[in-house]
């Protein structure tokens, strides 16, 4: 007899539940804005009821939480950001230019999913401003990610020696904004992949010594 576990249909279908109301609610969210958009908009969108909703998720605000922090984090797993691969295997790199690399590359995938939802995420505060208490962080988590990423990347071979690990951290957090990154591909047309080499480029020549 096996000891392999099957896999429970129970929880594969609340998870799928739980899935599908999350993808109706983050498109209605983006196409009419937190405000305007209905629970039972969101039911009739998920093809559910709504008191699955509220069983599911027992709130309008709970249900823009877990939209935004999967966007966040690119899946439903309760893996902080500095916990997850790609940023670990930035810290584990050897070089500052090779660092630097990484994490422009890691954060571009973020911004992808997220930069959209920062203005999203903003009018619902301050049309809700109670929604700011689902996120209690004493400092910009943000940031938080890019000054730990300054201080490792500053401290390895081939960074600029004239640079502090915390004007580092300032030109991380500005050149990989949601807002800058919004600019140059939403406004200006850019691929994501151009903002991408623009900002690894940019931040090699702030942060990484002359290679010559």
């Amino acid at each position: 007899m096996s000891d392999v576990k099957r896999p429970n249909k129970k929880a594969q279908k609340s998870a799928e539940t739980r899935r599908r109301i999350r993808s109706a609610a983050g498109e209605l969210f983006m196409e009419q804005g937190y405000g305007a958009t209905t629970l039972q908009q969101v039911a009739d969108r998920a093809e559910v009821a709504v008191q699955t909703i509220y069983f599911v998720f027992g709130n309008k605000r709970a249900l823009l939480k877990e939209f935004v922090d999967v966007a966040i984090a690119g899946d439903d797993q309760p893996i902080a950001t500095m916990e997850r691969a790609w940023f670990k295997e930035a810290l584990a790199t050897g070089t500052a230019e090779r660092h630097l690399r990484s994490h422009v590359a890691g954060t571009r995938a973020v911004l992808e999913r997220v930069a959209a939802i920062t203005r999203l995420l903003e009018v619902a505060v301050a049309s809700d401003p109670d929604l700011a208490e689902l996120w209690p962080q004493q400092e910009d988590p943000r940031y938080v990610v890019h000054d730990t990423a300054a201080r490792s990347l500053m401290s390895k071979p081939g960074a600029r020696l004239d640079v502090s690990p915390e004007r580092a951290a300032d030109l991380l957090y500005a050149v990989l904004s949601p807002e800058l990154y919004l600019l140059f591909v939403r406004d200006r047309g850019w691929r994501p992949e151009e903002f991408e080499r623009w900002a690894s480029g940019t931040l090699r020549t702030q942060l990484c010594a002359d290679r010559r």
